[in-house]
């Protein structure tokens, strides 16, 4: 049987088990077995989910250490010969994978967005040339097959009925972590698109007026992003870029203001219940995919519906 080793990542619990679906497709109808590694607490969200959970307990090793940890993932390796291991393209997955890769003399595949199979080749997704274009890359030799995976693009959401096993791992060999933490430095809170069910988001034809978003957002309880025209204009953040080079958002309700909607933007929209475009050209690449398109003014717009919205909630 097939087994799949998963990073669980204690600040981004959700996204790791997520990874379960990638398992999932990876596999497809063969037998597989899931087993979650985790030095941080035990993450409720994986139990019921995985075959089994394997918590490290070890002093010496700090959460934050990417190289420490790697060499214990490596002992892991040697151990139980995983034929995949996944793990999730957060701030931390991004320094931990390419090391773990290294340490085991794979190749890795960063940044996946999509799993595809071509008879009995298995083909990772990627963008490339910032986002530019979408780039198929083959697995060659003996393995493990190791990917990083976007955060936001998979959802698993099958039942969490397994009977989860939980073991204990202490580590033969401990390589004392080389970081030290020498101070820490509270940072300005900050939203994740992600994580918001309205998104209003403006692009090129916002430029100017990408200040007006704010409004709107709020008044529907919801959060701003943009396109990556607007960022590389520097009029906003990269943190709130939707698209292949910016972060993948699956909100309820997306407002798409003044956004043409280039193949690399619509690739950063992944199960978005419903779409509204605002365009002055209705026969822009966006509004093929909107479920209401308004033609006209993207500012107009906002004014209008700020003020109904306000309106009734006077009444």
């Amino acid at each position: 049987m097939r087994r799949c080793l998963i990073y669980l990542d204690e600040k981004a619990p959700r996204d790791s088990v997520d990874l379960l679906e990638v398992a999932r497709q990876i596999y497809a109808d063969n037998a597989y077995e899931t087993t979650g590694v985790t030095f941080g607490p035990k993450s409720v969200v994986a139990v019921g989910a995985f075959d089994t959970v394997i918590q490290v307990s070890i002093s010496q090793i700090e959460t934050y250490d990417p190289l420490a940890i790697a060499e214990v993932l490596v002992e892991l390796q040697q151990i139980r010969a995983f034929d995949t291991i996944l793990v999730p393209a957060t701030p931390f997955g991004r320094m931990l994978a390419p090391r773990l890769a290294m340490r085991l003399n794979t190749g890795l595949v960063a940044d996946v967005t999509a799993i595809r199979h071509e008879g009995d080749q298995l083909l990772a997704i990627r963008p490339a040339y910032s986002g530019r274009i979408m780039a198929a890359i083959e697995f060659v030799g003996d393995g493990p097959v190791m990917m990083s995976i976007r955060p936001g693009v998979f959802h698993w959401d099958r039942p969490t009925d397994k009977n989860t096993q939980t073991e204990i791992m202490t580590p033969a060999n401990v390589c004392a972590g080389t970081m030290r933490r020498l101070a820490v430095k509270t940072k300005e809170q900050t939203y994740d698109i992600r994580e918001s069910d309205v998104l209003v988001s403006g692009g090129g034809g916002m430029i100017g007026h990408f200040h007006e978003l704010q409004r709107l957002a709020q008044t529907l309880g919801g959060q701003v992003s943009a396109s990556r025209k607007i960022v590389d204009q520097g009029i906003a953040p990269r943190s709130i870029q939707v698209g292949q080079s910016g972060k993948t958002v699956s909100p309820k309700l997306y407002l798409a203001l003044g956004i043409n909607g280039a193949v690399q933007h619509v690739e950063g929209l992944r199960q978005v219940k419903n779409i509204i475009s605002v365009n002055l050209n209705k026969n822009a690449p966006i509004c093929s995919l909107s479920d209401i398109v308004v033609e006209g003014d993207a500012v107009t717009f906002i004014h209008k519906l700020v003020e109904k919205i306000e309106q009734e909630a006077g009444t």
